[in-house]
């Protein structure tokens, strides 16, 4: 696995952690509880951990004792995680963290030996083909659930509308397919590819919804998220930019204002060995 070398900034993580909170599929986390171990401490391993709201967010939905091992290659990310770590379960249980500075690409089948669930958020779309069979495969070999959230799913709906958002997502979810390096990236198609090969190592994979429903009280992040979709669409199409300044000062103004409602389309899959 690997990311790519595009370092997030703490900033927007803590702008985005409510939204994403708000966005994650319920649902899953009452399944994966009746389906993890009924006693013991559990082990969960968070890769690509950013600041640890991922953490945040389901250790107190989940009842036990619990140790989370954080993973990411941003030291800075890894030592706010680390500060801000959940601070009991779900009934009351300890939850302890470890925080390990790794390359998501050198990840082995043996550091999640033992390992009771397997997190990650926003990160199946940064992924190429090779390095989401290389995920799908290192979850099949760790024999545990995996809970994968807010992967993108190229819908977005904005009102008021605008002529110029269909041009701008079509370029969009171009950039998210980009070739890299690396290869080419999957951007969207990552829900649907990640679930076909789950399911092709014999895991059962369920698929849920989990937009982001920005409104009045998200006018920050909806601004920088439009700043950054109006970006990477640009990035993608030069020619775009010219048409899209006088557009994006204007929606970026609405959205400030609280005056843009946008639902911005993800998707959360728990996997089932």
């Amino acid at each position: 696995m690997n990311a790519g070398v595009i370092r997030v900034s703490p900033r927007w993580l803590a702008l985005r952690e409510p939204a994403d909170a708000e966005a994650r599929a319920r649902d899953l986390v009452e399944r994966l509880g009746r389906v993890l171990p009924p006693t013991g401490r559990r082990v969960i391993h968070d890769l690509g951990c950013g600041t640890g709201a991922m953490g945040r967010w389901l250790a107190p939905l989940l009842a036990g004792e619990q140790h989370w091992v954080l993973h990411d290659r941003d030291a800075d990310l890894l030592a706010l995680a680390a500060a801000g770590r959940p601070r009991a379960a779900a009934d009351g249980a300890p939850v302890t963290v470890e925080a390990r500075r790794t390359d998501l690409a050198a990840v082995q089948a043996r550091d999640l030996t033992g390992a009771s669930l397997i997190t990650a958020s926003a990160l199946l779309d940064l992924l190429t083909e090779h390095e989401l069979d290389r995920l799908a495969g290192l979850c099949a070999a760790a024999g545990c659930p995996a809970l994968l959230t807010l992967s993108v799913t190229g819908r977005v709906e904005i009102a008021p509308a605008s002529p110029l958002d269909g041009c701008v997502a079509a370029a969009f979810d171009a950039h998210q397919r980009r070739a890299t390096e690396r290869g080419r990236l999957l951007g969207p198609d990552a829900v649907e590819f990640a679930a076909r090969a789950l399911r092709s190592l014999g895991a059962e994979v369920l698929v849920r919804p989990s937009p982001w429903r920005l409104g009045r009280e998200h006018g920050g992040l909806t601004a920088e998220w439009f700043t950054g979709w109006v970006g990477a669409a640009c990035e993608q199409e030069i020619e775009l930019s010219g048409r899209c300044e006088p557009y994006a000062r204007e929606r970026v103004r609405k959205a400030r204002a609280g005056e843009l409602e946008v639902v911005v389309g993800h998707a959360d899959l728990l996997v089932l060995p």
